[in-house]
């Protein structure tokens, strides 16, 4: 179909002209002209014996092309901002606030790495527990301050895998090292972060619910798993590894799970047990309460199947 470089101006010509003319004549004008060209000669355009069907099937005009070229993109250039809204000082600041505090939460996260590293297990494991306070401190602030932003979303969530799907699996099996074998440590360890990173995608796309978690929360199985090692929990190899294994798979569970402000709500007397057999015996207190808290997704998913 090679015409010539002539011909195929001449065609861009009709085709520019066409659509200028059709810009500036009534719909029911243009509508009429087209059934009129499909026959017609267009020698008035300045190209002869071509009809206007041939033109368009050797040069057809996108919609989105005008005679002035291809419409330019609307979002081409333009910039999210990180904080919606009024972008005052005095809200830069408590957004710039919010933000250190999740830093804080990354940055001790890879000092807990570090330290586990050097073989300071238990020291490792506090500084998570600093990671679990600042990140629980990063969303409190953003409600409170009115700065809540989904750029600070995505950037609490990429931190929390950081701090809690990598942190505390490396310290957990820091602790582990010389007590079970290397390989059951590691599948059990990379199970944590694999779980960590479903649960923490699946969160982000998921719908939320004021009152439950669906699962364990990141936050929690990273404080469960900091606070056994800190406490140094007297159970066999095995019975670490069970544990470690089933905190991966409640994170990824669809057992609902109250959230905090919920368990804030509980009787007082309720919250004393726990002060109360922390000092007679931390270790198995903190036993009871994560087998409670584990225990209490099952049965909340049962009473809502019989409510059905």
């Amino acid at each position: 179909m090679r015409r010539g470089g002539t011909f195929a101006r001449q065609v861009l010509l009709v085709r520019v002209a066409r659509r200028h003319d059709e810009m500036a004549l009534p719909a029911t004008v243009v509508r009429q002209a087209r059934r009129d060209s499909d026959g017609m000669d267009v020698a008035r355009f300045g190209v002869d014996a071509v009809t206007a069907r041939e033109i368009e099937s050797i040069a057809p005009v996108s919609p989105a092309v005008g005679p002035a070229g291809p419409a330019p993109d609307a979002d081409a250039g333009i910039s999210v901002p990180l904080l919606p809204g009024e972008r005052t000082l005095a809200r830069r600041a408590k957004f710039a606030l919010v933000n250190a505090c999740t830093l804080a939460s990354l940055g001790l996260g890879l000092l807990a790495i570090f330290l586990a590293m050097q073989g300071d297990v238990r020291l490792a494991a506090a500084f998570l527990i600093a990671c679990v306070i600042f990140d629980g401190l990063d969303g409190a602030l953003a409600r409170k301050l009115g700065v809540s932003s989904p750029f600070g979303a995505q950037m609490d969530s990429l931190a929390d895998m950081c701090s809690f799907g990598l942190a505390a699996p490396v310290v957990v099996y820091a602790s582990l090292a010389g007590t079970v074998p290397t390989a059951g440590a590691a599948v059990a360890c990379a199970l944590v972060a694999g779980c960590a990173a479903i649960r923490l995608a699946r969160f982000n796309v998921s719908p939320k619910d004021g009152r439950f978690f669906c699962g364990v929360p990141t936050t929690m199985a990273a404080a469960v798993l900091a606070l056994a090692v800190l406490i140094g929990l007297p159970l066999p190899g095995l019975a670490k590894l069970a544990v470690v294994a089933l905190l991966a798979f409640a994170m990824v569970s669809s057992f609902p799970y109250a959230k905090l402000a919920r368990l804030i709500k509980l009787p007082p007397w309720l919250w004393l047990l726990p002060l109360v057999g922390a000092l007679i015996d931390i270790r198995l207190t903190f036993v009871m309460i994560v087998v409670g808290y584990l225990v209490s997704g099952p049965l909340l998913w049962l009473r809502q199947r019989r409510a059905v």
